[in-house]
């Protein structure tokens, strides 16, 4: 999304009948995703249904992404005040564009991005790249120049196939190679036993996934209503990690059409990127201004930022999380 379009949705946002400003008193934070409502919020959702973002004073509403809504620009246009993506590159590429948002915390320590393989044709390393058939989303293509650039790869040396989400091509021997988060247990099934995993973050290219961000201005202006939304997100988390079957029930009340089976399988593996030793110390959420520069100076290597380089402080802000530093539980 570059500046122009930014301007176009911040009309077409103020347009809009918004949303309460205060629900029965309380401040009320909207929580724009990326993504259609999923397990990814049972942190969240643990919080919610226990009252812990009533302890604070707020409120907490879900909005639901999807592929027609560019959740950035309903951020940055300041209908919303937080959003969530995936991946923290689309929080570079806006910085990038002057888009008025900062990243504040992370939901995920390790990107789960990964690319899959069978045993009669694995792909364990980087290397094992040269002269595989990669079968990939569009918007993946990125992390897979990333990755290659990250190794001295050339890129002529790989095959790049566009795919949809749709795994088979790998079973038929289309590819050699597919792409998805290891945190999404269900399309994996179908891979079975022979799977073999070689992860974006082990293979050097070390991002964040589903970073949380909001603009300047509500950070300047709101931000005790931001630490509250982090201290309760964080107790979810917290709850989620020692009460996995009780936490997959509440996630399935909330959103009914999730498969409880399915999404207790996922709790697990995502449990493994929402803890680490990073929050182990620095508390849920934490994140590394080193790991931040590194992705910066990789997509700048790449080419990847068109109008400017950003710097660090105009990507992320770590005040949220030294304001609440004392209020984040630490699991590792």
């Amino acid at each position: 999304m570059d500046r122009r379009t930014f301007l176009a949705a911040t009309t077409a946002a103020t347009a809009l009948v918004g949303v309460d400003a205060n629900a029965q008193g309380k401040p009320v934070i909207n929580l724009q995703l990326g993504w259609l409502l999923s397990g990814n919020q049972i942190g969240e959702v643990c919080a919610k249904q226990l009252g812990y973002y009533d302890a604070e004073g707020i409120e907490l509403r879900f909005q639901a992404g999807g592929p027609n809504i560019d959740g950035v620009a309903v951020v940055a246009s300041g209908r919303f005040e937080v959003g969530q993506v995936s991946s923290s590159p689309s929080l570079m590429l806006a910085a990038s564009q002057d888009l008025p948002i900062r990243c504040f915390a992370t939901g995920a320590q390790v990107h789960p991005y990964t690319f899959f393989s069978l045993k009669k044709n694995p792909v364990a390393k980087a290397s094992d790249l040269v002269g595989k058939k990669v079968g990939i989303q569009a918007t993946g293509v990125i992390l897979l120049r990333a990755l290659l650039a990250k190794n001295n790869i050339p890129e002529k040396d790989v095959t790049i196939i566009p795919i949809g989400a749709d795994m088979a091509p790998l079973l038929t021997g289309q590819v050699d190679v597919v792409t998805g988060w290891l945190t999404n247990t269900t399309a994996l099934k179908v891979l079975g036993p022979d799977r073999v995993d070689l992860r974006l973050w082990d293979a050097g290219v070390k991002l964040y996934a589903l970073p949380y961000y909001a603009t300047v201005d509500t950070i300047q202006k709101k931000s005790d209503q931001l630490a509250k939304f982090l201290r309760a997100t964080s107790k979810g988390w917290a709850y989620a990690h020692a009460n996995r079957d009780a936490a997959t029930d509440m996630l399935v009340k909330e959103f009914p059409n999730l498969n409880k089976a399915d999404e207790r399988v996922a709790l697990d593996v995502m449990l493994q990127y929402a803890f680490s030793d990073s929050t182990k110390t620095g508390g849920w959420g934490a994140m590394d201004p080193k790991v931040w520069q590194d992705q910066i100076d990789l997509y700048s290597q790449l080419g990847q930022f068109s109008r400017k380089t950003p710097k660090l402080e105009e990507v992320v802000t770590f005040d949220i999380l030294k304001a609440t530093a004392d209020g984040r539980v630490k699991i590792g």
